[in-house]
Protein backbone atom coordinates (compact mmCIF):
# COMPACT_ATOMS: atom_id res chain seq x y z
CA UNK A 1 0.00 0.00 0.00
CA UNK A 2 1.25 3.47 -0.84
CA UNK A 3 2.16 5.57 2.14
CA UNK A 4 0.46 8.90 2.77
CA UNK A 5 2.16 11.81 4.44
CA UNK A 6 0.85 12.96 7.79
CA UNK A 7 -0.75 15.97 6.06
CA UNK A 8 -2.47 13.76 3.49
CA UNK A 9 -3.79 11.45 6.20
CA UNK A 10 -5.18 14.45 8.08
CA UNK A 11 -6.69 15.82 4.85
CA UNK A 12 -8.60 12.62 4.14
CA UNK A 13 -9.54 11.97 7.77
CA UNK A 14 -11.02 15.47 8.07
CA UNK A 15 -13.23 14.77 5.07
CA UNK A 16 -14.23 11.31 6.31
CA UNK A 17 -15.15 12.77 9.71
CA UNK A 18 -17.27 15.42 8.02
CA UNK A 19 -18.99 12.92 5.71
CA UNK A 20 -20.01 10.81 8.72
CA UNK A 21 -21.62 13.73 10.55
CA UNK A 22 -25.39 14.16 10.74
CA UNK A 23 -25.01 17.74 9.51
CA UNK A 24 -23.28 16.64 6.30
CA UNK A 25 -25.93 14.03 5.59
CA UNK A 26 -28.64 16.64 6.21
CA UNK A 27 -26.95 19.16 3.91
CA UNK A 28 -26.58 16.62 1.11
CA UNK A 29 -30.26 15.64 1.38
CA UNK A 30 -31.30 19.30 1.11
CA UNK A 31 -29.05 19.79 -1.89
CA UNK A 32 -30.58 16.73 -3.56
CA UNK A 33 -34.00 18.35 -3.20
CA UNK A 34 -32.57 21.60 -4.60
CA UNK A 35 -31.17 19.67 -7.56
CA UNK A 36 -34.67 18.60 -8.54
CA UNK A 37 -36.01 22.15 -8.23
CA UNK A 38 -33.13 23.80 -10.10
CA UNK A 39 -33.26 21.19 -12.85
CA UNK A 40 -36.69 22.35 -14.00
CA UNK A 41 -36.93 23.67 -17.55
CA UNK A 42 -40.44 24.98 -16.87
CA UNK A 43 -39.07 27.52 -14.38
CA UNK A 44 -36.42 28.81 -16.79
CA UNK A 45 -37.18 32.37 -17.90
CA UNK A 46 -34.63 32.81 -20.66
CA UNK A 47 -31.27 31.60 -21.97
CA UNK A 48 -29.32 33.49 -19.30
CA UNK A 49 -31.40 31.85 -16.58
CA UNK A 50 -30.82 28.46 -18.19
CA UNK A 51 -27.04 28.94 -18.06
CA UNK A 52 -27.30 30.19 -14.48
CA UNK A 53 -29.22 27.05 -13.53
CA UNK A 54 -26.64 24.93 -15.33
CA UNK A 55 -23.97 26.48 -13.13
CA UNK A 56 -26.07 25.85 -10.03
CA UNK A 57 -26.47 22.22 -11.05
CA UNK A 58 -22.73 21.83 -11.50
CA UNK A 59 -22.03 23.20 -8.02
CA UNK A 60 -24.79 21.18 -6.35
CA UNK A 61 -23.64 17.99 -8.07
CA UNK A 62 -20.05 18.63 -7.02
CA UNK A 63 -21.10 18.93 -3.38
CA UNK A 64 -23.53 15.99 -3.45
CA UNK A 65 -20.84 13.77 -5.00
CA UNK A 66 -17.90 15.11 -2.98
CA UNK A 67 -17.79 12.07 -0.68
CA UNK A 68 -17.50 9.72 -3.66
CA UNK A 69 -14.80 11.91 -5.23
CA UNK A 70 -12.74 12.05 -2.04
CA UNK A 71 -13.17 8.32 -1.47
CA UNK A 72 -11.96 7.58 -5.00
CA UNK A 73 -8.98 9.91 -4.57
CA UNK A 74 -8.12 8.22 -1.27
CA UNK A 75 -8.28 4.78 -2.85
CA UNK A 76 -6.08 5.95 -5.73
CA UNK A 77 -3.57 7.42 -3.29
CA UNK A 78 -3.37 4.29 -1.14
CA UNK A 79 -3.53 1.46 -3.65
CA UNK A 80 -0.49 -0.59 -4.57
CA UNK A 81 1.93 0.83 -7.12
Amino acid sequence: MASLTKEEEEYYNNYFDMFNSKGWKQLVEEFKVNLVNVNSVQSTKDVDDMYFRKGQLNVLNSIVNLDDSIDAAYKDATEND
